[in-house]
C-alpha cells in the first residue's frame, strides 16, 4: 500500500496480561497456570488475571475471594510495581525506536502515531509487526495492537485479536468495520447508557451512526454528539506524548474494617502526606482535595472541596479531606477503602506567584522548613520511613 493512503496511521499497543506476563517470565514454572495478580485474599482485588484465570471468570477490579472461588487452583500473587515498572521502561524505549510521538496511557499501554516513520521503517502494518516482534525477542511478553487512521479505531482493533493479536483498519475499511461491531465496543458506553441506547434501538455502532444526531444529544447531551461522531468514524484527536499530570493522589484498601472516625482520620493523614510528598516532588502544587471512599459493601462515593489558593502542604491537605469526611458515612458505615487525591494542578512558579499576594506568616514558614527536611528523608529512605507520630503504635509500628 502506498504510504499516501495513511494520512493518518495509529497504533494502540497493549501488552498481555501485563503483571502475570511478568510474573511468568521471572518465574518460567508458572507458564500455563492460571496466574491472579492483586491484593490480599481477605480484602484485596484482582489487578490482573492470565488468560488462563480468565477463562475461569477471574477478571480485573474484581474481589479477591470471588477470584479464589472461581479459580480454586489459581496462583495468586502480590502486585510487584517496581518491576512492572521497570520491564514496562524495556518495553517503552523500544516503542520510542520508531516514533517520538509515544502517548502513555498506562503502565501496559500506548497509542503511537507512526505516520512520519514510513521513510525509515516501512509502511505502518510492517512497523506494527516489526515492533510486535521485538518486544517478544528481547523481553518474552507478547503485545496485542490495533493499526487504524484513528486513536478510537486503532483501540478497538487491538482489543479484538487477544492475545498476541494485529488488527489492521485501512482508512477505506473503517466504516464497515466499525458498523457490525456491538456497542459495547463503543467508547463511554457502560451499562446504564447501553441500557438506554438499547430502548432506542440502537444494538450496533453501526446502528448509532444511523441515529438522528439531534435524537442523541436530546437523550445523551454532549456525550451523545461525540459518540455520534465517533460511530461515524471521526476522531481528530492526535497522540499526544507530553500530556500534562491532571491528579495526584493515593488510596488503600484495608486488611480489616475502620468502623472509627479517629482511626479514618489517621489513615487521612497518612495519606494526605503521601500525596503531598509526591506533589513537591514534582514541583506542582493543587487546589482541588478529592476524597475517596468506599465501605464494606463496594458501595463507593467521593467529596470533592475547592480551596482559594494552591498548596502542596500535607496539613492543609489533610484538613480539607477531614471536612470533606464529615460529609461520609464513616463512623457509621465500616470503611473497606480511603483515597486523598489533588487536581487542578499548577507548577511551582505560577503557585508561587499567587502565593505572594498572601501575607506568608511564621508557623507557614516553619512549616515549609519542615516539609523541606521531610522530603529530605523520604528521598533517602523511602516514602513510609517518616510517619506523622498519631499513625504510630507505641512499638513504632502503624496503627
Amino acid at each position: 500500500m502506498n504510504q499516501r493512503n495513511w494520512q493518518k496511521a495509529i497504533l494502540h499497543l497493549d501488552i498481555d496480561a501485563f503483571y502475570p506476563a511478568v510474573e511468568v517470565l521471572d518465574h518460567p514454572d508458572l507458564k500455563g497456570k492460571p496466574v491472579i495478580v492483586g491484593g490480599t485474599r481477605e480484602r484485596g482485588v484482582v489487578s490482573s488475571a492470565s488468560y488462563e484465570a480468565r477463562t475461569f471468570g477471574v477478571h480485573s477490579a474484581q474481589p479477591m475471594a470471588t477470584a479464589m472461588t472461581l479459580c480454586p487452583k489459581g496462583v495468586f500473587l502480590p502486585v510487584r510495581m517496581a518491576r512492572y515498572k521497570e520491564v514496562s521502561s524495556q518495553v517503552f524505549e523500544i516503542f520510542h525506536r520508531f516514533t517520538p510521538l509515544v502517548e502513555p496511557i498506562s503502565i501496559d499501554e500506548a497509542f503511537l502515531d507512526v505516520t512520519g516513520s514510513a521513510r525509515l521503517f516501512g509502511q505502518p502494518q510492517e512497523i506494527a509487526a516489526t515492533i510486535k516482534r521485538m518486544v517478544r525477542e528481547e523481553t518474552g511478553l507478547t503485545i496485542s495492537a490495533g493499526l487504524a487512521p484513528s486513536k478510537f479505531v486503532a483501540k478497538i482493533a487491538s482489543d479484538l485479536e487477544k492475545p498476541d493479536g494485529l488488527t489492521i483498519v485501512l482508512p477505506e475499511q473503517v466504516q464497515a468495520f466499525l458498523d457490525p461491531l456491538p456497542i459495547d465496543k463503543m467508547w463511554g458506553v457502560g451499562k446504564q447508557t447501553r441500557k438506554r441506547l438499547h430502548g432506542l434501538g440502537i444494538r450496533t455502532i453501526g446502528d448509532l451512526g444511523r441515529f438522528s444526531a439531534k435524537g442523541l444529544e436530546k437523550k445523551l447531551g454532549k456525550h451523545g454528539i461525540k459518540m455520534h461522531q465517533l460511530a461515524l468514524g471521526i476522531d481528530e484527536r492526535d497522540v499526544c506524548p507530553f500530556s500534562e499530570i491532571k491528579s495526584i493522589g493515593h488510596e488503600e484498601t484495608f486488611s480489616q474494617d475502620i468502623t472509627q472516625e479517629e482511626a479514618a482520620r489517621k489513615e487521612i493523614l497518612f495519606l494526605s502526606q503521601k500525596v503531598a510528598r509526591r506533589m513537591r516532588r514534582k514541583g506542582v502544587s493543587g487546589r482541588t482535595i478529592t476524597l475517596k471512599v468506599k465501605y464494606s459493601d463496594f458501595v463507593q462515593v467521593t467529596r470533592s472541596a475547592t480551596l482559594p489558593a494552591f498548596t502542596c502542604d500535607g496539613h492543609a491537605i489533610f484538613a480539607t479531606a477531614c471536612r470533606l469526611m464529615a460529609k461520609t458515612d464513616v463512623g457509621r458505615k465500616p470503611v473497606r477503602l480511603l483515597g486523598v487525591s489533588v487536581s487542578q494542578l499548577s507548577h511551582a512558579s505560577a503557585s508561587t506567584e499567587q502565593l505572594s499576594l498572601f501575607q506568608e506568616d511564621e508557623a507557614s514558614s516553619k512549616r515549609k522548613n519542615l516539609n523541606t527536611a521531610l522530603d529530605s528523608v523520604s528521598e533517602k529512605f523511602g516514602e513510609d520511613a517518616l510517619r506523622p507520630a498519631t499513625l504510630l503504635t507505641e512499638d513504632g509500628s502503624r496503627s
